[in-house]
């Protein structure tokens, strides 16, 4: 089985302009102190972005996401889905994989591990030696990815943050791919996953599908008005449904804006800016 390392040197982040800096890091795990401060510290190195510990979302994150390495929290991991680590072995065996763990904590997945693209880390363990073992295995140049990186982070200090939200995953890529060079963008593919990762990090402004199930954009919105720490974020409803009675019941919610999909860039771009200015 191949390590990953030449794998991942094939993935740049998707409008950096600095080599190596930026690569893509999918952080699995429970919302606490640990992860959150260890997602707070990549942050400053790669671009991460946060999954649950669900396989199934977990599959549709790596086909959106495309990360260089999967880094998985294994804090609480009594209820972990351990199918995860079987769909990351048979289906991306190129990508490596850290886990973070206490020895009784790991113990527990060892017998899910292929030996060449899993790595565990026995916690507790500093940031700075997370930060050694990503570059090891994607086969960086640690000082230069700190460099390069205090380089990204000039250059995009004033980037905002957003939050895209969509149960369908090539609507989501398309969305990154057409804000990314702009803004700094996270993506969920549900209401419940949207409302974790705001919890984690506050997004700017939420680009929302008014059409999905279970938990559907009016449901969404409701949660988030109903937070008094995410009420007063700006929301842009994305609607495929065009007629008068939907953009209606749109309206009705008083969003910041509503797109029919698929949205014109500029026409969106334009409409993000006056959001945020106005916001």
């Amino acid at each position: 089985m191949r390590r990953g390392v030449d794998e991942g040197s094939r993935h740049p982040f998707a409008g950096g302009k600095w080599g190596i800096a930026m690569k893509k890091i999918l952080l699995i795990g429970k919302m606490n102190s640990v992860v959150k401060e260890t997602n707070q510290f990549l942050a400053q190195y790669f671009h991460v972005q946060l999954c649950s510990e669900n396989a199934n979302v977990l599959e549709g994150m790596m086909k959106i996401v495309s990360p260089d390495l999967v880094l998985i929290s294994l804090i609480g991991a009594y209820d972990i889905d351990a199918s995860m680590f079987y769909m990351l072995s048979d289906k991306y065996p190129q990508i490596p994989v850290l886990t973070i763990g206490t020895k009784e904590e790991s113990g527990r997945f060892f017998q899910y591990y292929e030996e060449r693209q899993f790595e565990n880390l026995i916690r507790p363990v500093e940031n700075t030696l997370i930060m050694e073992a990503i570059c090891r295995r994607i086969g960086l140049d640690e000082h230069q990815v700190e460099q390069e990186a205090a380089a990204e982070k000039k250059e995009t200090a004033e980037k905002k943050r957003i939050l895209v939200v969509d149960d369908n995953g090539t609507a989501l890529r398309t969305m990154k791919v057409m804000l990314e060079e702009r803004y700094e963008v996270s993506v969920a593919v549900s209401g419940a996953q949207a409302m974790t990762s705001i919890g984690r990090q506050r997004p700017d402004l939420i680009l929302l599908d008014y059409e999905m199930p279970v938990c559907d954009g009016r449901m969404t919105l409701e949660m988030i008005r109903a937070d008094e720490d995410m009420r007063d974020i700006p929301v842009i409803f994305l609607t495929a449904v065009n007629d008068r009675d939907n953009i209606e019941a749109v309206l009705k919610l008083r969003p910041a804006g509503y797109f029919l999909k698929p949205p014109v860039k500029d026409r969106l771009i334009a409409e993000i800016d006056k959001v945020l200015a106005d916001s």
